[in-house]
């Protein structure tokens, strides 16, 4: 008896998207029964770009990433078979493109979710080393069985069921300047120090996935973060890190673009997440505010809302 070919449902986030969307649609539009593009009202023409190509797009005013994807879930109640989670600079590899529908029709109804693999390109390079790869991550669920965790970074799909590793891989390659990547992980890094504050019971936020279906790489990363990574000394820390990934799991073999991505990524970004904890906590002590008050005043987020 032939294999029932499965629906597949896309939801993308989108904010001036236009330099990556249509590739990333291109990649999945023959794969998909639907493709919905969650736009947080961007200035180019990536809502154009999107609907050309068959997207269904919506307007939502963004929150945090959690909050913008879990809108995109609701607006597609009622849909059967499975969802994809694929952000706007992403795009699946050919392999994975022929293999997608039937590796999901082959899964036993007990299976709620898929892993996939995350390769990431930098600087025109794939970064493998340094701890890189495999990236495990939940992309595929069952339509109803899955939702983005509350959090404000280092965000996870859950779900309740048994979750496996697939054989398909996603290629994150974002080809913007290194100037937008900074101001990026500026904002990251920002969300990061809410989660942290959170992690240590000064702020509130979900912490699901320690109870939840998702890769076990997942849960291993942010146990390791919470217990044993933020309880080191502030700056420290990250000097450790970026030795660890660059020469013990040999970063260093990546070339230039390894070089700057693990300098980048690895210290600078996780050295600015120190000085933002550092800078909020002396606020607050110095104002006799809540911490929640010192995180609105120097980082924007007003977390009462």
């Amino acid at each position: 008896m032939a294999e029932e070919t499965p629906e597949l449902h896309a939801i993308i986030l989108s904010f001036n998207e236009e330099q990556h969307i249509a590739r990333c649609i291109e990649s999945i539009k023959d794969l998909c029964a639907s493709i919905t593009v969650i736009d947080s009202n961007s200035k180019d023409n990536t809502v154009e770009i999107a609907e050309s190509l068959g997207a269904r797009v919506i307007s939502n005013p963004w929150v945090n990433y959690a909050t913008q994807f879990n809108f995109g879930i609701d607006q597609l109640e009622g849909k059967t078979g499975w969802m994809l989670r694929i952000d706007s600079d992403e795009y699946f590899t050919e392999e994975s493109r022929q293999r997608l529908l039937i590796d999901l029709a082959r899964q036993p109804e007990d299976v709620t979710g898929m892993l996939v693999n995350r390769q990431i390109v930098f600087m025109g390079r794939r970064i493998k080393r340094g701890g890189i790869e495999p990236s495990w991550q939940l992309r595929l669920w069952r339509a109803g069985k899955g939702r983005c965790e509350q959090r404000w970074m280092d965000e996870h799909i859950v779900t309740t069921g048994n979750v496996v590793k697939s054989k398909l891989h996603i290629v994150d390659e974002n080809l913007n300047s290194i100037d937008w990547w900074t101001e990026k992980h500026n904002k990251y890094a920002s969300r990061e120090v809410i989660d942290i504050f959170a992690s240590q019971g000064l702020l509130e936020t979900n912490q699901q996935i320690a109870k939840s279906g998702a890769s076990g790489q997942a849960k291993l990363k942010r146990f390791i973060k919470d217990n044993i990574y933020n309880k080191l000394p502030g700056g420290l820390r990250s000097m450790l890190y970026v030795f660890f990934r660059y020469v013990i799991l040999l970063g260093f073999l990546e070339g230039k673009p390894g070089y700057y991505f693990h300098v980048l990524q690895g210290f600078w970004y996780r050295t600015l997440v120190d000085a933002k904890m550092s800078e909020i906590r002396d606020y607050a002590a110095a104002q006799n505010v809540p911490l929640v008050e010192a995180v609105r005043v120097k980082t924007g987020f007003d977390l009462t809302r």
